[in-house]
């Protein structure tokens, strides 16, 4: 099947989960009567309580015979160590603006790591429909940015197209006609190459994991795009870290890939492809999961070191044990080390006595 594998970014609050929603509807993944929540995207507790996207996620529509991989990218810079290992697992990105804010700082951040990356970048001027809307304003304000970030000729003759993505519709004049994302849809085919991997299916298999997370059924799962070569469940294969040393070797109990708002089991993954594999036990992200032939790793991010460090302890003030259940040192140690295991920018140490953890991140949102 053709493929393509794409980000979207923005700045917090442009829009950017909301507008996935509707792809994923206007592509036929909800069935007609379906409940879905709204910002179906923003799966975690903390990401629905706060209205804000923290982790990368995947999901995956299709569009006249060809499937779309889009991956949900935090605007935050806190979480921008998420933001530049996804990057490396697409070949284009869509960058949605709010047409009456213009670019904002955060934008900034993310677009800046996607220019140096190579990656053209397709423009949506979102929410079009705003009182306060300035579209022409803004798309002027895109290009001076994309200018002040390097980005080469390329880069900065960018297509673009209004939109409205709660109204769930794109169009390439600003007093079009409104109906569907359409014009976004056939704009992302024609734009963004199919992946490069796809010429290397003969290879070895090698895959680099970008993103870590733990299922309570299949245990350790890491996320990645398959850079060369296929992979059958039950296959044997190892890891290799960023300097080349053997992490372990393991047998691939399942392969999970991205449809729709969930992810299926399949039996082999394909070179370009985004999927999620099982069966290791110590394997992280930036490890680079290979055929056993293999002994080079693929070149990897080094995840950004932390800026802030705060102290965790338990309450001992006179009001201790009065509220909470989770107040011994043991759970909340066990809480944080949870945590470190699928948060991999989150470094955690125990303190002389073990009363109290410091816990190091990129900065007191994350924290947070």
């Amino acid at each position: 099947m053709d493929l393509r594998n794409i980000a979207i970014i923005a700045h917090v609050d442009h829009g950017k989960t909301t507008l996935v929603d509707e792809l994923l509807k206007q592509s036929g993944t909800y069935r007609e009567n379906q409940q879905v929540s709204e910002r179906a995207m923003d799966s975690n507790d903390i990401e629905r309580e706060r209205g804000i996207t923290i982790l990368a996620k995947c999901t995956s529509v299709e569009h006249d015979g060809i499937r779309i991989n889009i991956v949900d990218t935090p605007g935050h810079a806190d979480f921008g160590g998420e933001v530049e290992r996804i990057l490396n697992m697409v070949d284009g990105v869509v960058l949605l603006v709010d047409a009456a804010e213009g670019p904002m700082p955060q934008t900034k951040f993310v677009t800046s790591k996607a220019l140096a990356l190579g990656l053209r970048p397709i423009v949506v001027l979102n929410k079009v429909d705003k009182p306060d809307a300035e579209p022409d304003r803004a798309l002027n304000e895109v290009f001076d940015l994309f200018a002040n970030l390097g980005a080469d000729d390329d880069q900065l003759d960018f297509p673009h197209l209004y939109a409205s993505g709660r109204s769930g519709w794109a169009d390439a004049e600003l007093d079009g006609p409104r109906q569907n994302l359409d014009a976004l849809f056939d704009l992302i085919v024609k734009h963004v190459p199919a992946p490069r991997q796809i010429a290397d299916a003969a290879k070895p298999f090698r895959m680099l994991a970008t993103t870590l997370s733990a299922d309570p059924f299949i245990g350790r799962i890491l996320t990645g795009r398959v850079e060369s070569g296929t992979l059958k469940v039950g296959e044997t294969i190892k890891a290799l870290s960023r300097k080349g040393e053997r992490v372990e070797q393991f047998r691939v109990t399942k392969i999970l890939a991205f449809r729709g708002l969930g992810q299926q089991p399949i039996d082999e993954a394909q070179a370009g492809d985004i999927v999620t594999l099982a069966g290791m036990t110590k394997a992280t992200v930036a490890d680079t999961l290979c055929d056993l032939s293999i002994d080079v790793p693929l070149p990897a991010q080094p995840i950004d070191p932390p800026t802030i460090s705060v102290t965790f302890g338990i309450n001992d003030s006179p009001l201790a044990g009065k509220d909470g259940t989770k107040v011994q040192s043991r759970v909340i140690r066990e809480r944080l080390m949870k945590e470190a295991e699928s948060n991999v920018a989150i470094k955690i140490e125990d303190t002389p006595g073990g009363e109290a953890f410091v816990v190091s991140g990129r900065g007191e949102l994350q924290i947070a």
